[in-house]
């Protein structure tokens, strides 16, 4: 059965996979038709990321009939069949990825996260870990998130808060990681630790109406009505359109 893990970059808890989203590159193109694979890859991954799942399709299986061997293609494929809720293809798309580039970082996140999405989530975080070792990566602290998250989502909580831990280690200020380590504290029953988590972040870095909202709750979890209070002020002042403000109760009238 597959985990309600979805893959939409930065949602609220552990129903998504941060940084888990399509590169239009890797694999080094040698076939004539290699600068029109590369520009049909480029259109079908626009389409995908739009939604347009049609022309996308069409796109990618024209880079493919062009370049075969590009991992880039194989995996963009993947994560089309996924949408397309062709599990089967989108396996076997991924598979090829990997087999024709085993160490590039892309290519494993994305697997990775389709393993997650489908439950697997010891293939899936052990695929992030080798992306997260792999010193050409540039987002090592985003793919220990993501195993983090993918655990979380089988409820293993424990092994969760490590890899929050390990991306935070390496990159403090990395927002995604303090909501989800934040969330899981308040999520089980450690408000007071996710509040100061929440509150030293904020302390330095701008805010996320994502953090804003997660630190009201832990704030009004732990009666610490000022700071709820100042919470949910900065949320409706500093991002007054997000889902996040919408979700907060409706402030009180202003005295007369």
């Amino acid at each position: 059965m597959k985990s309600s893990v979805c893959m939409a970059l930065v949602c609220f808890a552990a129903a998504a996979l941060v940084g888990g989203c399509v590169s239009s590159g890797g694999g080094t193109a040698s076939k004539p038709g290699s600068n029109a694979a590369a520009y049909n890859l480029q259109l079908g991954v626009s389409y995908l990321q739009q939604g347009n799942l049609a022309v996308a399709k069409e796109k990618l299986e024209r880079a493919l009939k062009q370049d075969p061997r590009s991992p880039a293609v194989h995996s963009s494929l993947g994560l089309l069949y996924e949408r397309l809720g062709d599990t089967k293809r989108a396996d076997g798309e991924h598979k090829r990825a990997l087999s024709l580039a085993p160490k590039d970082p892309d290519i494993l996140n994305n697997y990775a996260v389709f393993l997650c999405r489908d439950g697997r989530a010891d293939e899936g975080v052990r695929l992030f870990e080798q992306a997260a070792a792999n010193p050409l990566y540039r987002t090592p602290w985003a793919a220990y998130t993501n195993a983090g998250v993918c655990l979380r989502s089988s409820q293993r909580n424990a092994e969760a808060e490590t890899r929050f831990a390990r991306a935070l280690q390496i990159r403090p200020d990395y927002a995604e990681a303090v909501l989800q380590a934040a969330d899981l504290e308040l999520a089980t029953q450690r408000g007071a630790s996710a509040l100061k988590r929440v509150l030293d972040y904020l302390s330095v870095n701008a805010a996320t109406p994502e953090l804003l909202l997660l630190g009201w709750r832990a704030a009004d979890g732990q009666q610490e009505r000022g700071i709820a209070l100042g919470l949910a002020q900065r949320l409706r002042t500093e991002f007054p359109d997000s889902p996040q403000a919408r979700e907060l109760p409706s402030a009180p009238p202003n005295p007369g």
